[in-house]
């Protein structure tokens, strides 16, 4: 139970620490989204795709319309974002990160001779992957 001392000096007591909305002591999906992309950025990286839920894609949307405008982004039960550049020896680099505080990504780098079929089987792969971690071994096995 956590318990606020009001100004007037009268205790208020208030939610247990189980229902309390992580969202307010947490980073929000905008400035995470934007710090991510910066600094994938800084790096040489450049955002291609995101997977978003309803409720993010909204939220992001109503902040950084023009960036998203950019991209695909596909409706999903998780948020990531995917970044590509080129590598060493004519491959290209994608990596799949979690849109959290916690970092997490899937990396993959494709041959110069692989077709855009077979780097995108195994995106979803990677996609699936993500969700697994996520969700549970069992969870995003629906997509």
């Amino acid at each position: 139970m956590i318990v606020v001392r009001l100004q007037s000096g009268q205790q208020h007591r208030r939610l247990n620490c189980a229902s309390l909305n992580y969202k307010y002591l947490a980073m929000n999906k905008v400035d995470l989204f934007m710090e991510l992309v910066a600094t994938y950025r800084k790096y040489g990286w450049e955002l291609k795709r995101a997977l978003m839920q309803p409720a993010t894609r909204a939220e992001v949307n109503a902040k950084e319309s023009d960036l998203l405008a950019l991209i695909t982004i596909k409706e999903d039960t998780i948020d990531a974002l995917w970044f590509a550049r080129p590598s060493h020896n004519n491959r290209s680099a994608w990596e799949l990160r979690l849109l959290a505080e916690t970092q997490y990504a899937l990396f993959e780098t494709f041959e110069a001779d692989e077709n855009e079929e077979q780097r995108e089987e195994m995106r979803l792969e990677m996609e699936a992957r993500l969700r697994d971690y996520v969700l549970g071994d069992d969870a995003g096995r629906g997509h």
